[in-house]
């Protein structure tokens, strides 16, 4: 097992890469714990949990909203949970999602960690202490910043992924090489199809390297206030398309590493081979490239996301495959680049 520590700015937060999940209780409270977890889990795993009190929420990204934190802050009561309560989220994004939010705001705020069961909760969502529920269709428009107490990755779960779920979890590992790591970029490529029959050794070095990058940048800025923004590169564009496509996040943020590089390349600071190499990468990982709706109707909800700064947004742009750059685009840009590449199509 190798832990990594993420540095917040009132806790830290273990991340347990390789940890079995018989081994969960050693990190546990001996009482007071309360596990969430979903449909999809609980027939999977439900024989191997510790022996707590257990909610089951209903599986997918349709019950990440308030009403299912509203719903697990009624089940904490009625069980009688109390503010030394530590609440253990098993599951994926949606269900550590829910659990870090409904931990963060039940008692003004009780203990938790998590329980990464798919690739894309592993090297993203699990991770940093972004805590989030959507509110009509927009993407985590409710949240907090709140770190768990740790993060069990058990890279031995992941072979009952389905093939879909895989491919979302690479689309974010890929987002962390665009952000930091061209050898690690150039590594994937190279192993892309070790990695999808999921070699256990490049599985867990796939896994650590995303933690590695993204705690290096939680540390230095976890409220996001300007150098964690970079980690939302290929989400401007791939939230407004998870929104209007009404598919997985992963599938949507490779969609957004497109639109980014291509407006990257149209900048200058891509050449286009590269961009070429993300896109092939991407197709062999069998990620879409591109959305099936209007980009005017992408434009419109993309204007109205939670990271528009009055007429501009933050958009994280690439400097060559390795590094990013953030600058400040006003929406009539991003709106007349999307309908300018939809016509040349």
């Amino acid at each position: 097992m190798e832990t990594i520590l993420v540095k917040g700015r009132y806790r830290n937060s273990r991340i347990l890469v390789g940890e079995k999940l018989e081994l969960l209780e050693e990190h546990l409270p001996e009482e007071e714990v309360y596990i969430v977890t979903d449909g999809h889990v609980k027939q999977l795993y439900g024989d191997e949990l510790p022996d707590f009190p257990v909610y089951v929420m209903e599986p997918g990204e349709a019950a990440k909203t308030p009403g299912t934190v509203s719903h697990i802050c009624q089940w904490l009561i009625n069980e009688e949970a109390g503010r030394d309560a530590f609440l253990l989220g098993i599951g994926g994004g949606v269900v550590c999602d829910v659990t870090g939010f409904a931990a963060s705001v039940y008692m003004r705020g009780i203990d938790f960690g998590f329980v990464a069961t798919t690739l894309l909760a592993q090297v993203d969502a699990a991770l940093g202490g972004k805590n989030g529920v959507n509110l009509d269709g927009f993407k985590n428009i409710m949240g907090t910043f709140n770190q768990p107490r740790f993060v069990v990755c058990s890279t031995a779960m992941l072979h009952t992924l389905p093939e879909k779920e895989l491919q979302n979890g690479l689309a974010e590992a890929v987002k962390h090489t665009l952000i930091a790591d061209k050898r690690m970029f150039n590594e994937i490529r190279e192993r892309a199809d070790d990695i999808i029959a999921l070699d256990d050794e490049m599985i867990k070095k796939l896994v650590s390297h995303s933690i590695r990058v993204k705690s290096d940048i939680v540390g230095r800025d976890e409220i996001e206030e300007g150098e964690r923004r970079k980690l939302n590169l290929g989400h401007t564009w791939g939230h407004a398309v998870e929104k209007t496509d009404g598919i997985p996040h992963g599938q949507a943020v490779s969609i957004g590493m497109v639109f980014a590089a291509t407006l990257s390349e149209e900048k200058g600071l891509l050449k286009p081979q590269e961009r070429q190499e993300l896109i092939n990468l991407l197709h062999s990982l069998d990620l879409p490239l591109q959305s099936f709706t209007p980009a005017e109707k992408v434009f419109q909800a993309l204007a109205r996301d939670k990271k528009r700064k009055g007429t501009h947004v933050h958009f994280v742009l690439m400097n060559g495959i390795g590094d990013v750059v953030v600058e400040a685009i006003s929406l009539e840009e991003i709106g007349a680049f999307a309908r300018t590449i939809e016509k040349n199509m």
